[in-house]
């Protein structure tokens, strides 16, 4: 039986992806809050979600990797800031709030935001 793959495509070949779920990390952890379309706001979820417990473990290793996907700045943060604020849980670190259609395309809008 044939299973679909994880993932939405977005209309976009895997390294325009690739850049567009960085791009939207940076921003949420830049933010703490964007407003995004309600498909890439649960998209980028689980992607955050990861970067935020690697960068709970503290080590050298982890603030390489994560040099690799986010920006220096933004690592300082994310490690020094955003991270030791999830210590003692062990998931669920952002959240999705749906809105309503906008009003150009009529696209499902969604905010995603870090918990507090």
């Amino acid at each position: 039986m044939r299973k679909l793959k994880k993932g939405r495509k977005f209309s976009r070949e895997k390294d325009q992806r690739k850049a567009l779920m960085k791009s939207l990390a940076n921003s949420l952890f830049l933010r703490e809050r964007i407003k995004t379309t309600e498909a890439k706001a649960k998209s980028v979820s689980p992607f955050a979600e990861k970067l935020i417990t690697r960068a709970k473990k503290g080590d050298l290793s982890s603030r390489r990797i994560l040099s690799g996907v986010l920006n220096p700045n933004i690592v300082k943060k994310l490690m020094g800031e955003i991270a030791p604020r999830y210590k003692d849980r062990k998931g669920g670190y952002t959240r999705v709030i749906k809105l309503g259609q906008r009003m150009s395309d009529g696209a499902r809008m969604a905010i995603i935001e870090l918990m507090k």
